[in-house]
């Protein structure tokens, strides 16, 4: 069987986090798995990532746990060598796994699915007129988000509270500052949330709360032939 469909962290891989919410959708012997920061140390990502000030920050997560703040000029042209050298490798799929926009990534011939392209323009679709709040894992990343959702027809409104280090009170404060915001829908706009705050913030706002993840994964999937 060949392997042509190849999912790429900014982080390290796999992502044991969210790799069973992917394989949910993904079936598991025709994935392959890479990552940005695959085969580094700690402070080998804070030598070659660490955001300069000024910079876009994106964050990911290390094979062991630990949250990291990334350089966001830096991980693009990170993640441009790893494209090419998937490329190389053969695969004709690579579903990045951030959800962070990039303004130059490209292939050969390869599809790269990105959603940053793909979940901005199904959610406005999705949601129409209807007020959507977007959570995010650190405060710094609320000036880009507001650019990537500025296509809503209603202004969106902001949370935050980190995949990685958020404890149950963090959550409970972002869906309380979304509601008062008047958030209709939620969206969890990092790779890294996971099912179980989905189902929280659901339950205790009462309104839809969409997954990023989920929603790539749906669509990578029917891509695999």
């Amino acid at each position: 069987m060949t392997i042509s469909l190849v999912t790429l962290t900014i982080g390290q891989s796999p992502r044991s986090d969210i790799l069973p919410l992917l394989l949910e959708h993904l079936p598991a012997d025709q994935v392959a798995h890479a990552g940005l920061l695959d085969g580094l140390t700690l402070t080998d990502v804070e030598q070659q990532y660490a955001p300069a000030p000024g910079e876009t920050v994106l964050v990911s997560r290390m094979i062991s746990g630990e949250q990291v703040r990334l350089s966001g000029p830096k991980v693009e042209q990170g993640l441009q060598r790893k494209i090419n050298a998937l490329e190389e490798q053969g695969y004709d799929t690579i579903l990045l796994l951030c959800t962070g926009e990039f303004g130059a990534l490209k292939t050969q011939s390869a599809l790269l699915l990105e959603p940053d392209r793909i979940i901005p323009p199904l959610v406005k679709a999705i949601v129409q007129q209807h007020k959507v709040g977007i959570v995010v894992p650190v405060a710094e990343q609320i000036a880009e988000q507001a650019n990537k959702w500025r296509n809503l027809d209603t202004p969106p409104c902001f949370a935050v509270a980190s995949p990685y280090l958020a404890e149950q009170a963090d959550l409970v404060e972002a869906g309380l500052s979304l509601q008062e915001q008047g958030a209709d829908v939620v969206v969890l706009d990092c790779i890294g949330y996971h099912q179980k705050h989905r189902d929280f913030l659901q339950k205790m706002l009462g309104i839809p709360v969409l997954l990023s993840n989920v929603l790539v994964a749906k669509l990578a999937a029917e891509l695999i032939v």
